[in-house]
């Protein structure tokens, strides 16, 4: 079987007004986001060419996102091959939430962990955001 988890994917979190949250942080930290939060750019160790990216999401503190999870945040890991991956974690009896959903930038999939965080799973297709952001575009 390919790796399990390669890195982080996204890290998202409920606040009171994600809108004020984003522009402080783009205010005060320089994180440069739009309505769904802000992009960092990376290089693959493995591959120098290839950039990957990794999410900062703050949702709105009554979104459902995050359900069956009562928590505030949820994080995301990049995986690889998410469809082996998911019938392993049955196998091993993680509890899967829903059905895989796939889009242009890649395939998602939830687990909840034995403290009944709700986890992403993301295989992703980084070469679809590089149409969206530049490197010259900072943490774009």
């Amino acid at each position: 079987m390919k790796k399990r988890v390669t890195g982080i994917g996204g890290v998202f979190f409920k606040c009171k007004d994600p809108e004020s949250l984003r522009n402080w942080y783009q205010q005060h930290l320089g994180v440069k986001s739009d309505q769904y939060g802000g992009v960092f750019m990376w290089r693959k160790n493995d591959e120098p060419t290839h950039r990957g990216y990794t999410s900062w999401s703050p949702f709105p503190e009554k979104t459902d996102y995050f359900q069956p999870s009562e928590k505030a945040f949820m994080i995301n890991y990049r995986v690889e091959d998410l469809e082996n991956l998911l019938k392993v974690l049955k196998d091993e009896g993680v509890q899967i939430v829903g059905e895989i959903q796939t889009f242009d930038y890649g395939k998602f999939a939830h687990i909840i962990d034995l403290e009944g965080n709700k986890v992403e799973l993301w295989e992703p297709i980084d070469p679809a955001f590089d149409a969206y952001y530049k490197e010259e575009d900072g943490n774009f």
